[in-house]
């Protein structure tokens, strides 16, 4: 049963979207209604207001690895299976990208997939992050720093991960990562993707 509580409880966490609630707690615009429409950190930040969108990056991120890090901290105490954990971190992402208590608008799911890979594996993580960072300095552009960390986890978490079944879970969550960027995806070789902090 408890199985059960863990995947449905990281589904429900999953779900909080946190571009929105930091927008209503600052009395800002719904990200849905600017920008590319996502709620997200880079279109929160599209408002001008970068500590909400660092506080939105911040929430994202963090209940990624609290979903997760919960069901490996106590999977002796509540016999939680591996393969469990594995779901559980892509049952937060799928509440993250599908909100039930936002009518099923959520994000792209970067953010969340980072705070996954931390209770997975912080060596994974840190170095997508790293990617991330040094893709996003370099070209502005999010999305094509989003996707060329997406890209290259599994192989890091291949060597790092101790567990298949959540390798396995990287590769579906990246799988998810990467269909949610499809629009960005055309407009990168069409060359009208935005850059990080451009309006749209």
């Amino acid at each position: 049963m408890a199985n059960y509580f863990a995947i449905i409880g990281a589904y429900l966490l999953g779900s909080l979207s946190f571009a929105v609630i930091v927008s209503r707690c600052m009395s800002m615009p719904d990200p849905h209604s600017y920008g590319s429409g996502n709620p997200g950190a880079t279109n929160v930040l599209r408002s001008g207001r970068k500590s909400a969108a660092a506080l939105t990056l911040l929430g994202d991120a963090l209940k990624g690895w609290l979903a997760v890090w919960l069901a490996i901290h106590f999977q002796t105490a509540w016999q939680i299976s591996n393969d469990t954990i594995a779901i559980t971190a892509i049952a937060v992402l799928l509440g993250h990208m599908w909100p039930v208590f936002f009518k099923f608008k959520g994000g792209k799911g970067v953010a969340t997939a980072l705070g996954i890979l931390l209770a997975l594996s912080w060596p994974t993580a840190l170095l997508c992050a790293g990617v991330w960072l040094i893709m996003a300095f370099g070209f502005k552009v999010s999305s094509l720093a989003a996707l060329i960390a997406t890209l290259i986890s599994p192989f890091i978490a291949w060597w790092l991960i101790p567990h298949t079944s959540w390798v396995y879970a990287v590769v579906v969550i990246d799988l998810l990562v990467l269909c949610r960027h499809k629009s960005n995806i055309k407009n990168l070789f069409s060359g009208r993707e935005s850059k990080i902090g451009q309006n749209k």
